[in-house]
């Protein structure tokens, strides 16, 4: 198979499963990296197979340099944040960055772009309610700053398109699975792990992480273009959630429920906790919004467009991402 593949974001969560889904099936994969940091929960075997480059999509230089000779490009760098501290960067990373890719993708004509976006792009309204491709964007509070950056991202990804670029954008939900347990969603499986109490009644999207490459493999694979697909397994409470990994480390579930009020106090306090520590928030005001909501996002259009393709069952994904993190923890281990 003579078709090569850049990958951007390849160190962080969802990228990596991609690499490797296109690893396994034979794919010339090229990604981009800073440094020489790899994602240790993927096999060596695999990330050896990839040629890693020196770049930054902030660096448009380096991005040219990244897409030479490469067929098709795959956009999955994002920083994803709901902290006041990281809004600057974020947008500089995720609406900037992908510009910069789309305006490279076009001059070095690139066959296709799929690019990884997230449900958070759709938007949410006060009422919660059920979220299809049809969405249309309001810019309300509920919506986060990580929402409008990449609302903002995906306005570039619909210009390169309106100026020629074959691209498909893939938006999927809350994504779980192994990974770094201090990062992103896996931080969820970390929470639990270690007794947090609290649950809020607020019910969102979830996805395989494996899921999600499968389904950005396929539609690279497809002559899909021009549209936009939500990748969501299923819609749980939190509570289901966190009781559902609860099981699958042995562990009691939370017992506490986090009220609108409760959750007011709580990301005030951890606020000031992070001033006086240094250290990065749990929660924050935004974060806070988003566990009350009650959102569900259909999952009808992707299982239409992709035959054959299906969603791993959440208490599956679940129970193979706890026997993981279980198996790298050295006091699980000696027990």
């Amino acid at each position: 198979m003579s078709t090569s593949i850049l990958v951007t974001g390849g160190t962080g969560f969802l990228g990596s499963y991609i690499i490797k889904e296109l690893v396994e099936k034979k794919y010339k994969v090229r990604a981009i990296r800073r440094g020489t940091k790899t994602p240790q929960w993927i096999p060596a075997a695999i990330l050896d197979q990839v040629e890693w480059v020196e770049g930054d999509i902030l660096d448009v230089v380096s991005l040219e340099d990244a897409m030479q000779g490469i067929d098709t490009v795959i956009h999955s760098a994002a920083i994803v944040s709901f902290s006041s501290k990281d809004k600057e960067k974020m947008y500089q990373v995720n609406v900037e960055g992908t510009a910069n890719v789309v305006n490279m993708a076009l001059e070095m004509n690139i066959r296709k772009l799929v690019y990884i976006s997230s449900v958070a792009a759709l938007g949410r309204s006060a009422d919660g309610g059920h979220v299809d491709e049809q969405k249309k964007w309001e810019d309300n509070k509920i919506n986060t700053h990580y929402a409008r950056s990449k609302f903002k991202a995906e306005l570039h990804v619909w210009r390169g398109i309106s100026e020629g670029l074959e691209a498909v954008i893939l938006n999927p939900a809350t994504i779980l699975g192994y990974g770094d347990w201090h990062q992103s969603s896996c931080a969820l499986f970390r929470q639990v792990y270690e007794g947090f109490r609290w649950y809020t009644s607020g019910i969102n999207g979830f996805v395989d992480v494996e899921d999600v490459s499968r389904a950005t493999i396929l539609l690279m694979e497809s002559g899909i273009s021009e549209q936009r697909f939500i990748a969501a397994g299923d819609n749980w409470s939190f509570k289901k959630l966190q009781d559902t990994m609860a099981t699958g480390f042995g562990k009691k579930g939370p017992d506490k429920l986090a009220t609108p009020f409760v959750l007011q106090i709580a990301w005030r306090l951890e606020q000031l906790k992070a001033r006086l520590t240094g250290k990065k928030a749990l929660l924050s005001k935004e974060s806070a919004r988003v566990a009350i909501s009650q959102t569900h996002f259909k999952n009808d259009k992707i299982l239409a467009a992709l035959p054959g393709f299906s969603f791993t069952p959440l208490e599956e994904t679940i129970k193979k991402a706890c026997n993981k993190y279980i198996g790298t923890i050295p006091a699980v281990q000696s027990r």
